[in-house]
């Protein structure tokens, strides 16, 4: 005798799909599989910017130029490609003063400032380039962040595990629903590689021998989502 009350709860707890049937079994039994790997990252990504006052816009631009000319030589000696560092923002923007007698909010001046983004391929040189950016003059340093750059090839093992995942929770349906797991018919993959944890570098100091530098790891998450067919227990 099928007790409908418990195949209901089953059914509905594993998101099964399924046509109506006579014997009121559906067809396949759908349920979604993860797993887990954790990597070191392989790349620091840092953004390094430099800020200029002065009287006028030329004289600001002119005198931020040339400091950021000076840090992309910086970057350039320490080993980085050029096709590894970019411009991310440049600006050039009036400072106001304040005129106690009239209210008044003039114009005294001019900053410029100049925003380059580093790409660093070895995470061991982080501390040391963002010492010769601040060396050379970079009085702007943020936005830094480590990532796995092979995240899907390094997952391949997670998805075999994700699969067995999948598996067990389908057995756990199947025999409390009194059928017997069948051939997938399905599988397919929840979205891209997804990070979990990023691992973040403590904000340097100026006037530290080194920066502080802790690359930590990514724990990265796969999901799969599986259909098996189901036949009648035996």
């Amino acid at each position: 005798m099928k007790k409908p009350a418990l195949l209901a709860a089953v059914f509905a707890t594993a998101l099964l799909t399924a046509p109506a049937r006579a014997d009121d079994f559906p067809s396949a039994i759908s349920v979604s599989g993860e797993a887990t790997i954790s990597a070191a990252p392989d790349l620091a990504q840092i953004d390094a910017g430099v800020a200029n006052d002065a009287k006028t816009a030329k004289e600001a631009a002119d005198a931020n130029n040339a400091a950021m000319g000076k840090v992309l030589l910086a970057l350039k000696g320490a080993g980085i490609a050029e096709k590894d560092y970019q411009t991310s923002r440049l600006s050039l923007q009036p400072q106001y003063g304040q005129n106690k007698s009239t209210g008044a909010s003039p114009v005294v001046g001019f900053r410029a400032s100049n925003r380059v983004t580093v790409k660093i391929r070895d995470v061991t040189k982080v501390a040391g380039v963002i010492d010769t950016l601040v060396s050379a003059g970079a009085n702007d340093i943020g936005n830094i962040s480590f990532e796995v750059t092979q995240a899907s090839k390094l997952l391949d093992g997670a998805r075999e595990q994700a699969i067995a995942d999948a598996r067990r929770k389908a057995e756990v349906y199947a025999k409390a629903a009194g059928v017997t797991l069948g051939a997938p018919l399905s599988v397919t993959e929840g979205g891209g590689p997804v990070p979990l944890f990023k691992g973040r570098m403590a904000a340097p100091m100026a006037a530290a021998p080194q920066a502080a530098v802790a690359p930590g790891e990514e724990t990265l998450s796969v999901t799969v989502n599986v259909s098996w067919a189901i036949k009648p227990g035996q």
